[in-house]
């Protein structure tokens, strides 16, 4: 069941100090920090006018978001209103919200005036001052609220820890004397866990616990006791109880302890029931005299007896007798106080004007006769002969669930589908069914049309076989070839694939598959070709595992002064992946290289030199930006006893 409000999430209410803390630090963060009196001056009033508006907005902000969670009073259930007026008190209550909606608007005003008055600062210092002016005269309206901000925390604890009660719902209100058992019903038709003890006023405020009754959710409210004296000497425990009574639309139950162990008398009980009854007007009520495992009705003197059913039937009121110690009656006590609720509801439901209007719309249908026959009901032979016997006497069908249980239950019980069959002689129903009878298969005989089907799946069969050879025959043919010419168009293929490899890899950047230098290995030693760069791949190969491999720098002066233009795999991870790359290792005119020994070194060096340069994340020689790792306005201003700083 859900509440119709959720007190739960309302936020939080900061102090006047760390209000002010708040606000000013997120202007802080939130805006810029640094100007200069160099700036124009529309730069200037620009800087400190959007210091004014955004702590203006903050502030604003933040009291209309307190103002908006708390509810009002006028617009909630008069239920919660009289209750928040009881713990509460109506008047403080709305003048705290009073004096923030009022600091609102004060701060409102000061930051439309002060917005207008550094549009004609004529300096930075002028406008700085006006901006410290703003700031100051904010903060010390917001100092203002320290009583009604920390008034209003106190109110959000408490209501936060209120019940939720739904007004509307279907409720059993417990009410009485303290220590009469009923804290003790509550925890035996709820699973609500309410303190019981023996002594008075235990539960001191609203409990509410939950209970199901005709697949439908019952809320049951727990009450703090009521004394018997004027509503002027009741303290805020029992007022809470004389709230629920007055505006929740509830089964009233009323306990009595008739024992006397609750400490009070069987007259001061009467005179206690006797003095709310106006709160019980238009509300069913159940008197409950509990303890009757102490003390019952007919225990009492008759004058006590005579007195407490006169009030009974005054209030028009049901009574029962339990004991929760012993559950003797709490089971029928909760039935006949939601029958009587439920009751009660459908009287009020068929008096208001909305049932008159749903009824109004609603027509009944009566069948009209169609003749002046008079057509009496037929009852059977065998269903009034059944009726003649006695019920012992009557033969109960025994049916396939009863056969199941004598058979070993669900799990075991095999149902016996056969015992429906229609054969001519029902003897047959358990034969078993033989495969072959009279030298016939059994199974040929099942479907009388099975001859004809055999002959239609042979002529199916048969015209696919003639769709195959209709489709062969439409292939185009093709001659075949003696094995020479076959040997000669796969050297043709084969010359083919190895040109386009080649062709591919022309650019010594590269690299060769093994697959692929295998495969030319292959047609050169059937063809007897030869590949430049298959030798030399094989000699390196070979040489890096006889001796040790020469630096790239020699390769690449080795290669230069060959004039190869063959490109080994260390030669290619220095001078890159294209031939462009290696051109650039020859010395070119205009350079300042005297030979490709000098260049090496010089592009060696430069990429040593870079390495702390790119660590850094910078972008040349030419960058020269230094990262402001402590920023001016965080650091400037002098140091309090406090360890902060004095900031602008």
């Amino acid at each position: 069941m859900t509440s119709l409000y959720n007190f739960k999430t309302i936020t939080v209410v900061p102090p006047s100090k760390d209000f002010i803390d708040i606000v000013l630090s997120k202007t802080q963060r939130k805006t810029p920090t640094v100007v200069h009196k160099g700036y124009h001056i529309s730069r200037i009033r620009q800087f400190y006018m959007r210091k004014v508006k955004f702590t203006q907005k903050s502030i604003n902000e933040k009291l209309s978001h307190i103002l908006q969670d708390f509810p009002r009073m006028d617009d909630i259930h008069p239920f919660y209103g009289d209750l928040m007026h009881v713990l509460y008190d109506r008047d403080h209550y709305k003048v705290a919200l009073g004096q923030v909606g009022a600091v609102r608007h004060m701060v409102d005003n000061i930051g439309r005036d002060y917005v207008r008055l550094l549009k004609y600062g004529d300096s930075l210092y002028r406008c700085k001052q006006l901006k410290r002016a703003a700031l100051g005269r904010m903060a010390t309206a917001c100092k203002k609220l320290g009583s009604a901000l920390t008034y209003l925390e106190k109110v959000r604890q408490h209501m936060s820890r209120l019940p939720s009660i739904d007004p509307n719902a279907k409720t059993l209100l417990v009410t009485g004397f303290p220590n009469v058992g009923k804290s003790s019903f509550m925890n035996k038709v709820t699973r609500a866990d309410v303190e019981v003890q023996p002594y008075a006023f235990t539960t001191k405020s609203l409990f509410v616990g939950h209970t199901d009754y005709k697949y439908s959710s019952w809320q049951v409210i727990d009450t703090p006791g009521i004394l018997d004296h004027s509503l002027e000497e009741r303290n805020v425990i029992e007022m809470q109880a004389i709230t629920a009574l007055a505006h929740l639309r509830a089964c009233i139950l009323f306990f009595m302890d008739l024992s006397g162990q609750c400490g009070y008398s069987i007259a001061q009980q009467l005179s206690l029931f006797k003095s709310i009854r106006p709160l019980f007007t238009g509300k069913p009520i159940v008197v409950v005299f509990n303890k009757c495992d102490v003390c019952t009705l007919d225990d009492i003197s008759p004058e006590e007896h005579t007195a407490i059913m006169s009030a009974v039937e005054e209030a028009e009121a049901k009574w029962i007798t339990t004991s929760t110690l012993t559950d003797i009656g709490v089971g029928d006590l909760k039935s006949l106080a939601c029958e009587a609720l439920l009751a009660h509801r459908a009287e009020q439901k068929e008096g208001s004007g909305r049932f008159q209007a749903i009824q109004n719309r609603l027509y009944c249908a009566v069948p009209v006769a169609r003749d002046g026959i008079q057509r009496d009901s037929f009852v059977p032979d065998s269903v009034l002969e059944e009726r003649g016997t006695e019920p012992a006497a009557r033969k109960r069908r025994k049916t396939e669930r009863d056969m199941e249980w004598e058979n070993g239950g669900p799990g075991r019980y095999q149902p016996n589908t056969r015992k429906t069959w229609d054969l001519e002689n029902p003897e047959w129903v358990d034969d078993i069914m033989p495969d072959i009878m009279d030298g016939h298969n059994v199974y040929d005989f099942v479907d009388p049309e099975i001859h004809q089907r055999l002959v239609e799946l042979e002529d199916e069969e048969e015209n696919r076989l003639q769709l195959q050879e209709v489709e062969a025959s439409r292939k185009p043919a093709y001659a075949e070839l003696d094995p020479s010419t076959v040997e000669a168009v796969q050297f043709i293929k084969d010359k083919v694939r190895v040109l386009k490899m080649e062709r591919a890899m022309k650019n010594p950047a590269i690299r060769r598959t093994r697959q692929q230098s295998d495969a030319i290995e292959r047609f050169n030693s059937r063809t007897g070709s030869s590949d430049g760069r298959g030798d030399s791949l094989t000699e390196e190969r070979s040489s890096r595992k006889r001796q040790r491999s020469t630096s790239a720098a020699q390769e690449s002066l080795q290669r230069d002064r060959s004039g190869s233009s063959v490109s080994t795999k260390s030669t290619r991870s220095l001078s890159g992946r294209s031939e462009s790359r290696e051109r650039s290792m020859s010395v070119g005119r205009g350079e300042g290289y005297k030979d490709v020994n000098q260049k090496l070194r010089a592009v060696k060096l430069s990429k040593i030199k870079s390495r702390s340069r790119n660590r850094v994340g910078k972008q040349g020689e030419g960058d020269r930006v230094v990262n402001n790792l402590r920023p001016k306005h965080l650091f400037t201003g002098k140091v309090k006893s406090n360890g902060k700083r004095d900031r602008r």
